[in-house]
């Protein structure tokens, strides 16, 4: 068994190097073998110079580095590449969460599919400005109405997943920048994927800034044309499906043969044959 730790991060010199040293931490107390893989998506500062040093110190981490700045999401498929965990974790890499809970992420993955950290449970420990609190609010109620996500909380910095889990997402994912979340959730959705939430313990900063929120409704906005006009979501999940099925009937026929069936009744979300 094996841990992997992605650790997206744009300029963030002044932070990554805590946040590292925390996030090992964490993973000491598990007691598996681990690696952390930072993923320095076209920093302009020092951030892959302070990464390479915590890399002397600790031959747990990777560095996966390129020039231009291409998104957290791009950069999340980018590290999945280089880990080879049983379970793999997203770690933000700012500092403002911690991972000190993680040990319960990893617990949870023993009967679901994703662990998603949520800033509304009700055993998470929260500090954030207000307008900062009425804009995640604003977009979740959003999130809901448009692709109806289930969840209290899409954009926590902290998530798990079984990785065989991550790899029919990442596979299938489209959204580079901040949505990248609500995208995978749709997907999860899909997939018929357990998405269990857990608490988180954030220490936030102020606001977004007005790019980034215009940047979040327009991709949110474009997850919901593929989601409920393209019915993008729905096909890709069925060709996954179709695969597995393929591969079910070579070892398994009759239980290939049942899946089949089902398969066969498939429904998009409002319920209409795909």
């Amino acid at each position: 068994m094996k841990l992997s730790v992605i650790m997206p991060a744009y300029n963030e010199e002044k932070h990554i190097e805590g946040a590292i040293e925390e996030a090992i931490k964490a993973l000491e107390r598990i007691g598996l073998n681990y690696e952390v893989v930072v993923v320095n998506d076209g920093s302009k500062d020092g951030t892959a110079k302070k990464v390479l040093g915590c890399a002397k110190k600790y031959s747990a981490i990777k560095l996966v580095s390129y020039d231009e700045n291409k998104g957290k999401g791009f950069a999340i498929k980018e590290g999945f590449k280089h880990t080879n965990g049983n379970m793999c974790f997203l770690l933000d890499s700012g500092g403002e969460i911690s991972p000190i809970n993680i040990q319960e992420y990893f617990n949870a993955l023993k009967y679901a599919d994703l662990a998603i950290g949520s800033k509304w449970h009700k055993q998470s420990n929260v500090q954030t400005p207000l307008i900062r609190k009425f804009l995640s609010r604003g977009f979740q109620i959003l999130a809901k109405l448009l692709v109806g996500i289930k969840v209290s909380d899409t954009q926590a910095g902290l998530k798990a997943f079984r990785r065989e889990a991550l790899e029919k997402l990442v596979k299938v994912q489209s959204v580079n920048r901040y949505a990248f979340d609500v995208e995978f959730l749709v997907l999860a959705n899909s997939l018929k994927l357990k998405v269990v939430e857990l608490p988180v313990h954030m220490r936030l900063n102020a606001g977004f800034s007005l790019r980034r929120i215009l940047q979040m409704l327009w991709e949110l906005l474009g997850i919901t044309y593929r989601l409920r006009i393209k019915k993008e979501y729905q096909k890709k999940a069925l060709l996954i499906a179709q695969d597995r099925l393929c591969f079910t009937a070579i070892n398994n026929p009759i239980k290939a043969y049942i899946d089949s069936y089902y398969l066969s009744q498939a429904l998009d979300i409002e319920g209409e044959p795909l």
